[in-house]
């Protein structure tokens, strides 16, 4: 099939790797036209750590051209720009199957990305996919798994052909509400997770942590109306485990600066010069939760220590306090 992938992130990329392996014909769109020149100079960038993409993917800075006779159209772009892309892609969109692989909340609307671009597009061959699995993991080839939701059977179908191989597991679900869930707010609590290893303390408190927190999860899934159940897919608890524990992850990396309690020059430099997904869906999922009155205090105590106005030291508090969990 022809896919094109909007975004040449390195998840972006990591996935271009997949479909082309899987003997697509693969374009990758960048609005940065100096980023194309040098991934059709180098077939990589530092963002997927240097390693070589297949050479036959296309590179292009034009979004007509892009997205020109595709057969899915794959978005690959932070949360907060994902609106505008839509907007553009609206009168170039006809029938095209389309793949979210961006995560997180609007600040403005609360909208989750699968209703931004049903919002804005008129289809239903929408899904969006989720997991453990890190690009650099991918491009290596390493054994990985997803979650991949759509409302649509015929379109599950279509795109979970384009992904599996012997490396690859897919696992398909209808809860799109519940894997964007998982998706996105496990971004915001890997930076409470990094807070707890930042603070030093063993892996006895991680898991406890962790442990908690699916239980949170599963309560915001439900009050969505997603399905609870999918807290135990790739998409929740594998991608919570993964982001909650590993320095990879940007979110993880910040929230441990935290716990370290790095001085405000070393805080403001990385969030200055790193993409950190959580601090942009906190803002979201904290007004969400007070609008949908879910029981949350992890993501009320997050956002207070994140502005500063509570120590790290008071999640070691929440977590030994006699919560009760329906």
């Amino acid at each position: 099939m022809k896919i094109t992938i909007l975004g040449a992130g390195a998840f972006g990329l990591a996935l271009a790797s997949i479909f082309k392996e899987n003997k697509n014909s693969v374009t990758v769109w960048s609005r940065f036209e100096e980023e194309v020149i040098l991934l059709r100079k180098n077939n990589t960038n530092e963002k997927i750590k240097n390693i070589k993409l297949p050479e036959d993917i296309k590179y292009t800075s034009d979004l007509n051209l892009a997205i020109e006779n595709s057969e899915i159209v794959v978005i690959a772009i932070p949360a907060q720009f994902v609106d505008n892309l839509v907007k553009q892609l609206k009168p170039i969109v006809k029938k095209q199957y389309i793949l979210i692989a961006s995560k997180g909340i609007e600040n403005d609307t609360f909208s989750f990305l699968e209703e931004v671009v049903r919002r804005g597009i008129n289809t239903r061959k929408i899904a969006v996919i989720s997991g453990p699995t890190f690009a650099v993991d991918i491009a290596n080839k390493y054994p990985v798994g997803f979650t991949l939701a759509s409302r649509s059977w015929m379109t599950r179908e279509v795109i979970k052909k384009t992904l599996v191989n012997s490396h690859v597991k897919v696992r398909a679900s209808r809860d799109v509400v519940g894997v964007e869930v998982c998706g996105s707010i496990k971004n915001v609590i890997s930076i409470a997770a990094g807070m707890i290893e930042g603070m030093n303390y063993p892996e006895s408190t991680k898991a406890m942590f962790i442990t908690e927190s699916l239980h949170d999860l599963k309560n915001l899934i439900k009050a969505l109306g997603g399905n609870k159940k999918t807290i135990l897919t790739f998409a929740g608890f594998g991608d919570l485990l993964m982001t909650a524990t590993s320095t990879k992850s940007r979110n993880f990396t910040f929230g441990k600066m935290l716990g370290e309690n790095k001085s405000k020059e070393e805080i403001e430099k990385y969030r200055k010069e790193t993409t950190i997904e959580g601090l942009y869906t906190l803002e979201s999922i904290y007004k969400l939760i007070k609008k949908k009155k879910v029981y949350m205090p992890i993501i009320y105590l997050i956002k207070d220590i994140v502005d500063g106005k509570k120590e790290a030291k008071c999640l070691i508090d929440l977590l030994t306090s006699d919560r009760v969990f329906k």
